[in-house]
């Protein structure tokens, strides 16, 4: 064990088994395209108010440019949220969560990094490693984990994600200090397999399982999956979420898990139909905001607009010029908007936008 390994909290490690809202924190720019402090921090402090259980920075919402040295905000857009957080002054469980990605030197940097500036838990992306083989992915998964708890995650390929094997994801749910697991592969049969693997693995209680699925969101929440062992039945529930749907609407993200925990004490109860319709309008909004008509090339200027309409951004400006909403992705979002106004949470915003201003722009 790494002689400086940080872990969580028993409250944080509780809270995240029980299952929390955890939004990809988004990058606010300027028309120039360079941070936008205030707004910055209004967005962390939005995601607060709302009730989230945590923060995810640096991770692919937050766009993967501010890695490039001649950016170089990764360091700093952590620094900020980190410091909102701390602000808050939070009498509940809330965890920071840094995003981690690249060969072993970067990924073991930005551990250093994420623990330095008080983080929580790393979200280990794969991205980008197709060549590295699945030994080499756990040994560098094991670096990680010496430094601070880890998260894994699944990446859909669609987005520079790869197929992992269940063998894999048997053993990454051995090695100590991984914490969770987020599921994104947008595929059943990918995320049965991780859960499956949890299940067999001797760490089964100690992983906490998140979707990251935007396609399936609610149903991966409402679903218990069950397996047989060598070790007999064995039980598992994706107990939250951490996703970029997160960032938008999170007030009423933060409502729906609450009400999704409540049916879960209610076994046996059977389950009303209105859930399959909701779970049905959750992944039609998330179409119109993540573009999967264009390959999810307006993921994240999707995101932006949301938070625009809202006042949280001041545009949708990315750092990549090239990056922008697709074409009619625009008219979805007005159309979501109108169809599902029980997802929005643009009263909540409204209600204390004034108030959140005016403390982010405090020097």
């Amino acid at each position: 064990m790494h002689k400086t390994q940080a872990s969580l909290t028993p409250e944080q490690a509780s809270a995240l088994h029980e299952g929390l809202v955890i939004p990809a924190h988004p990058l606010a720019l300027n028309e120039r395209r360079e941070l936008d402090e205030v707004y910055q921090r209004l967005l962390t402090k939005y995601y607060i108010a709302s009730g989230a259980g945590g923060i995810a920075v640096g991770v692919h919402s937050t766009q993967f440019e501010i890695r490039d040295p001649s950016v170089n905000l990764y360091e700093r857009v952590l620094r900020l949220a980190a410091e909102e957080a701390e602000q808050a002054g939070l009498q509940r469980p809330f965890i920071k969560v840094a995003g981690i990605c690249g060969d072993m030197e970067q990924a073991t940097k930005e551990a250093e990094i994420s623990k330095g500036l008080g983080y929580d838990a790393a979200l280990l992306s794969m991205g980008g490693l197709d060549r590295w083989s699945e030994k080499d992915l756990l040994r560098r998964t094991e670096r990680i984990a010496g430094i601070m708890p880890v998260i894994g995650f699944y990446l859909q390929p669609s987005v520079g994600g790869r197929m992992l094997s269940f063998a894999f994801w048997q053993a990454f749910a051995e090695i100590d200090n991984v914490v969770a697991i987020k599921m994104a592969p947008f595929n059943r049969y990918q995320t049965i397999d991780v859960v499956r693997a949890v299940c067999c693995s001797s760490r089964r209680d100690e992983i906490a399982l998140y979707t990251g699925n935007d396609d399936n969101i609610l149903i991966d929440l409402l679903t218990t999956y069950r397996f047989e062992t060598e070790e007999g039945t064995m039980e598992k529930q994706i107990v939250g979420g951490l996703l970029g749907h997160f960032a938008v609407w999170t007030h009423k993200a933060v409502q729906l898990l609450e009400e999704v925990k409540r049916l879960r004490k209610q076994e046996g109860s059977p389950l009303s139909p209105e859930w399959l319709t909701r779970s049905v309008e959750i992944t039609d909004a998330n179409a119109a905001f993540f573009d999967p008509a264009h390959q999810f090339a307006g993921c994240i200027p999707g995101i932006h607009e949301v938070l625009r309409r809202q006042g949280l951004m001041r545009g949708i400006w990315c750092l990549n010029p090239q990056e922008t909403l697709s074409e009619g992705q625009k008219e979805e979002i007005d159309r979501v908007y109108r169809q599902y106004p029980h997802l929005h949470d643009d009263d909540f915003v409204k209600q204390h936008l004034d108030e959140w201003l005016r403390l982010a722009s405090q020097p």
